[in-house]
């Protein structure tokens, strides 16, 4: 058997036969010319022979060779320790130093000669599994091998020991972190959480985070869930903590299962149990060295190479040589079904709740994998191959990879929880077949009657008003929440009797949150986008209903120095993660951005919420204002309401039974002639880049069918009609002129403090007016309310 280690393969088991040391030299053997005829010889350039030579055992050959192979290493070792941080001695070093703590030591050193130096590279091989170093000596047997390379050795645990520090920079990259740090007080008093049946590693996890006290939805929910063993039908606003509400009763559920699991294994021998011990802290630190090149398959270019350029930690799938070892992880393998099913809409939520769920298990050894698309399938099969006990995924790519008969997901009837996370989006007619199909299999083929299901979502219990065109058929049914939530039931699959929450308010929308409107004309919606923008500065989320929308905002508000972030589904999936993580970084930003980020998304701080066009169903309204006002903070919503958006609007209005109008938002009328000469000139700049850009794809690609076909192009074909050079040049100098007088527009201060006095005070001396406090956007609405109140009485 053959190991690869730093770009060399070294045998496992020595030759034991004689070798030659040479005495004499090499010398050269006369050829006849003629033999270099024949084509099998005209390969050969000479012969040579040793004739002077001793025969000697085979073992001092061995030891020559290594000498040079060590002087070798060492000199590599010291040019890599310059560049690169992956050094393969310190590998070795892990090797040698684990074992001295390990309970298999003692056994290993028993073992027969052949048996130890298998081992040996076996244990080489699992070392870079575990990625963790200790610092005590080997107490293994000395050799004067080991004393020549413990001068590198030492250089190679330096760089190790440096190493940490850089990773967890690395971890901290995400939206989630800034939400599960938000709490300086890492041991906060949990004992709110006690009565609530939670497990002791949970317990500890929520003191470390900072969460002491639970959530209604939480308090309502743990108790039935872990206690009971009920089914859960969760309801409540946005931002109130759903996503623990699920993930602590299936913690909790794993870590019984694991339980009973162990207690029916435990007559094996105290060499096992060692060896379970042992293999906790593997599988802890494998998850570890996922989550990292997850954050490194973020940022680098190749998500299918991010698993082998982690830096410091690398994963090889499978490999066990020692005879005891294969044994256990085969019987370990076939004792680590699938325990936990998370399902969300969309990749970016499925984050978010991984790196929740693995927030709160921190301190249970409970391994999580993610499966979404735009991600690399091969990478998310790696990591099923270490058999995560919960699984978060999107409908797509999980039922592709239960088509392709992975082994993990093969057996789901061992599936203790299932989550269907903003389940009525879910279930809607025409979304997520795959959903369906999952769901058909789960409750036929798959079915677990001890398996518990949680539906959760902010709109669940939210209903429309019935048509009257649909009230007058004949076997036409009047919705209300109970004939909705019976239709769910039916459709996840719930056939007992579930514990319904249901914790919204009849306007579905929180109470912090402040609910505004301007009415205008389609035209004029991009004026009071830029003018908003402008005057109330901040974490603001702009929502549009197609992508063609939020790439013509894109681009117009890139030319006017806003530096939006865009964020749709024809994004590639590492920068729509991208952009989330400097949207949540940066405290003044705007993100533009389709429905896809309007469910579950927990950014911190997000300050306005602005619905260029309205949505078209109050769900999605409920969902995207509720990206801001979280967690018992304020926000505003404000809604651009053009005369073809009236409809919806309407409809919204009737659904969530608002009591009182929504009120106007305050707009400054004396900025908006200088807002929208800058807009009309952004707009002329960018139909132009935009037409121009578009011209010379179609072209291009003309062109070169053109070419390939070795055909001649008609220049009729070609959009835009080929214009000469000089016609060119002139468009090009009016660009120029038109980004020239914006660069100067922009430059000017648009909100002026105008001074109104024409003589001097009698110290002689002109007082300057004081520089009014920018007032945020939640201020000017309730100054304009206090007015109009002050104005009715």
């Amino acid at each position: 058997m053959k190991v690869r280690k730093g770009g060399r393969f070294r045998s496992s088991f020595k030759p034991k036969r004689k070798g030659i040391e040479v005495v004499g030299e090499w010398k050269t053997v006369q050829i006849d010319p003629n033999l270099f005829a024949e084509e099998e010889f005209r390969d050969i350039v000479c012969l040579e022979e040793l004739t002077e030579y001793k025969l000697v055992s085979s073992s001092k050959v061995g030891k020559v060779k290594e000498k040079k192979r060590k002087a070798e290493s060492v000199s590599e070792e010291g040019n890599e320790e310059v560049g690169e941080p992956v050094v393969p001695p310190k590998k070795k070093k892990k090797n040698k130093d684990l074992r001295s703590q390990t309970p298999n030591a003692a056994e290993i050193d028993v073992l027969v000669d052949k048996e130890a130096e298998c081992n040996e590279i076996t244990e080489e091989a699992n070392c870079e599994d575990r990625g963790h170093v200790t610092e005590s000596m080997s107490s293994r047997r000395d050799t004067p091998k080991k004393k020549k390379k413990k001068v590198p050795k030492n250089k190679a645990c330096q760089v190790q020991e440096a190493l940490p520090s850089v990773t967890t920079s690395k971890k901290v990259k995400n939206w989630t972190t800034e939400v599960l740090s938000a709490s300086t007080d890492q041991k906060a008093d949990v004992s709110a959480w006690k009565d609530l049946f939670v497990p002791e590693p949970v317990l500890q996890a929520l003191s470390y985070l900072g969460f002491s006290a639970p959530t209604p939805i939480q308090a309502l929910a743990l108790p039935s869930a872990i206690r009971d063993n009920m089914d859960v039908l969760g309801a409540a606003e946005t931002g109130s903590g759903k996503t623990l509400a699920f993930a602590i009763p299936m913690i909790h559920s794993v870590l019984q299962w694991q339980k009973s699991n162990n207690s029916t294994t435990r007559n094996d021998s105290v060499s096992k149990e060692s060896h379970q011990h042992h293999d906790e802290t593997r599988w802890e630190n494998e998850d570890e060295a996922e989550k990292l090149t997850h954050q490194q398959a973020e940022d680098s270019g190749d998500e299918d190479d991010a698993s082998f350029t982690t830096g410091c930690v690398k994963v090889l799938e499978n490999v066990e040589f020692d005879s005891n070892d294969a044994t256990r992880t085969v019987d370990s393998d076939k004792k680590r079904p699938l325990l936990g099913l998370v399902l969300t809409p969309t990749r970016e939520l499925a984050v978010q709740v991984k790196h929740h769920i693995d927030a709160v298990a921190k301190f249970t050894g409970i391994k999580t994998a993610i499966l979404v698309g735009g991600m690399a399938a091969q990478k998310q099969e790696r990591v099923l191959n270490r058999k995560p006990e919960i699984v978060i995924a999107t409908p797509g790519r999980l039922w592709e990879l239960v088509k392709e008969r992975h082994p993990h997901l093969s057996n789901l009837r061992q599936l203790r929880c299932l989550v269907i996370d903003e389940a009525d989006r879910m279930v809607e007619k025409g979304h997520f077949l795959e959903l369906s199909q999952l769901l058909e299999i789960l409750n036929d083929s798959q079915y677990n009657p001890r398996r518990q299901t949680f539906v959760f979502s902010a709109t669940l219990t939210l209903v429309h008003q019935t048509p009257t065109r649909v009230l007058q058929k004949k076997n036409a049914k009047k919705m209300d929440k109970k004939t909705k939530l019976e239709l769910l039931m039916e459709k996840v699959g719930i056939k007992g009797k579930p514990k319904v929450i249901d914790l919204t308010r009849k306007e579905a929308t929180v109470e912090t949150l402040t609910e505004t409107r301007i009415h205008c004309n389609t035209n004029e919606k991009d004026y009071y986008l830029y003018y908003f923008l402008l005057q109330y500065p901040g974490r603001t989320m702009v929502f549009a209903n197609s992508i063609d929308c939020v790439k013509r905002l894109s681009s117009l508000l890139t030319i006017l120095n806003c530096d939006p972030l865009p964020l749709h589904a024809n994004m590639h999936q590492k920068q729509r993660l991208k952009n989330l993580e400097r949207f949540a970084e940066r405290e003044s930003c705007v993100l533009l951005t389709t429905d896809v980020a309007a469910r579950g998304l927990d950014i911190p701080n997000v300050q306005h919420v602005i619905h260029y066009q309205v949505p078209r169903t109050s769900e999605l309204y409920v969902h995207r204002s509720g990206r801001t006002a979280r967690a018992a903070h304020e926000g505003l919503s404000l809604l651009l309401i053009g005369p073809e958006d009236l409809i919806n609007f309407r409809k919204i209005y009737k659904t969530l039974e608002k009591s009182e109008e929504l009120p106007f938002f305050p707009v400054d009328a004396k900025c908006m002639n200088s807002i929208k000469e800058r807009m009309n000139l952004a707009r002329q700049i960018e139909k132009a880049e935009f037409f121009n850009s578009r011209a010379k794809q179609h072209n291009s690609w003309l062109q070169q069918a053109a070419e390939a076909l070795e055909m001649d192009l008609d220049d009729d074909m070609l959009m835009g009609k080929k214009a000469s050079e000089q016609e060119e040049s002139q468009k090009q100098k009016m660009l120029k002129g038109m980004k020239k007088q914006l660069k100067h527009m922009l430059s000017q201060p648009l909100f002026k403090v105008l001074m109104k006095t024409k003589y001097p005070t009698q110290s002689g001396k002109l007082l300057l007016p004081q520089t009014s406090v920018s007032i945020s956007a939640l201020g000017a609405v309730s100054k304009k309310q206090a007015k109009k109140k002050k104005s009715i009485k």
